[in-house]
């Protein structure tokens, strides 16, 4: 099973139009949103094509195939238009054996971990800077973000297929990988 991650959308339709055709370029079964889908937020500039309703429409056109967590920009007032789950701070994926921790990153972060075991992985977005190492004996992944990249970072995405993640920029050049070796 091959899964699209992405995060940090924030209403941006121009973006989410280009990494879902990059999610349909892999040909991943699920994809995995790591919250902050439809707004901006007060400390972010407009994205490009800034529409939250538009936006809307394109995720529930995929809303049987996505699994999301909520980010610091997302409201009770999301989950009533977005056809998805959308209100867990967190969830957790279990892929190939491993244990996957979702989360946005604004609650739960590399600095305030989870309870992890040795060989768990942890996901988040929120700080828009692509991530995919090994601290210790946990995984910390980040596929960036789509609408707002910072720190020189490319608009990217996440694919993870077995025990390999990978982050690429919206027009599939690989930025980052990291394989699973426990």
């Amino acid at each position: 099973m091959k899964l699209f991650f992405m995060s940090d959308i924030h209403g941006s339709a121009f973006y989410l139009k280009q990494a879902l055709a990059a999610y349909e370029r892999e040909g991943a079964s699920t994809i995995v949103i790591l919250g902050d889908e439809l707004y901006h937020g007060a400390r972010n500039p407009l994205t490009a094509e800034y529409g939250p309703k538009e936006v809307t429409d394109l995720l529930n056109a995929h809303a049987d195939h996505i699994l999301a967590v909520r980010g610091n920009c997302d409201s009770e007032v999301d989950e009533m238009v977005l056809q998805y789950p959308l209100m867990a701070t967190y969830s957790i994926l279990m892929h190939e054996g491993r244990r996957f921790f979702l989360t946005h990153g604004h609650i739960y972060s590399e600095n305030s971990l989870p309870p992890l075991a040795p060989g768990d992985v942890f996901c988040y977005g929120h700080t828009h800077v692509p991530r995919a190492e090994k601290h210790g004996d946990i995984y910390i992944l980040n596929p960036g973000s789509i609408a707002l990249p910072k720190e020189n970072t490319p608009h990217s995405y996440g694919v993870l297929e077995g025990d390999l993640f990978t982050v690429k920029d919206l027009n599939g050049t690989m930025y980052k990988q990291i394989r699973f070796t426990e």
